[in-house]
């Protein structure tokens, strides 16, 4: 069993930034594919950005340009850095690990004021 503990959540108003952290309790952090994803009100939830055990990314077209996901695997952690951020990007942000087996933080609410 993994466990992923977010942080970094808050209120911002649009155009400001955030960056979450997501700490996983796994010796094999490293093997991970590590993803970032969002539930809106009323809505889905949904990709935010992934990066996988090699480093390579890939991202919502509402992120690119905008957000920038990276790990470090020496401290089992990975990072959204979110900037230029905008009312709808108000979700509760999920950190999401695989590796054969789906895992799932608990959320940390992002809110954005116009």
């Amino acid at each position: 069993q993994v466990q992923l503990v977010e942080s970094g959540g808050g209120l911002v108003q649009a155009g400001g930034s955030l960056r979450l952290s997501c700490a996983a309790s796994t010796r094999i952090f490293g093997l991970y594919t590590m993803g970032w994803y969002r539930q809106a009100p009323g809505k889905q939830r949904e990709l935010v950005a992934r990066i996988s055990s090699g480093a390579s990314t890939n991202y919502a077209d509402s992120a690119k340009g905008r957000f920038t996901i990276s790990r470090d695997n020496a401290k089992n952690t990975v990072y959204l850095q979110m900037n230029s951020l905008k009312p709808e990007d108000t979700a509760v942000y999920y950190c999401n690990a695989l590796y054969g087996i789906n895992y799932w933080g608990q959320g940390t609410q992002v809110t954005v004021s116009s």
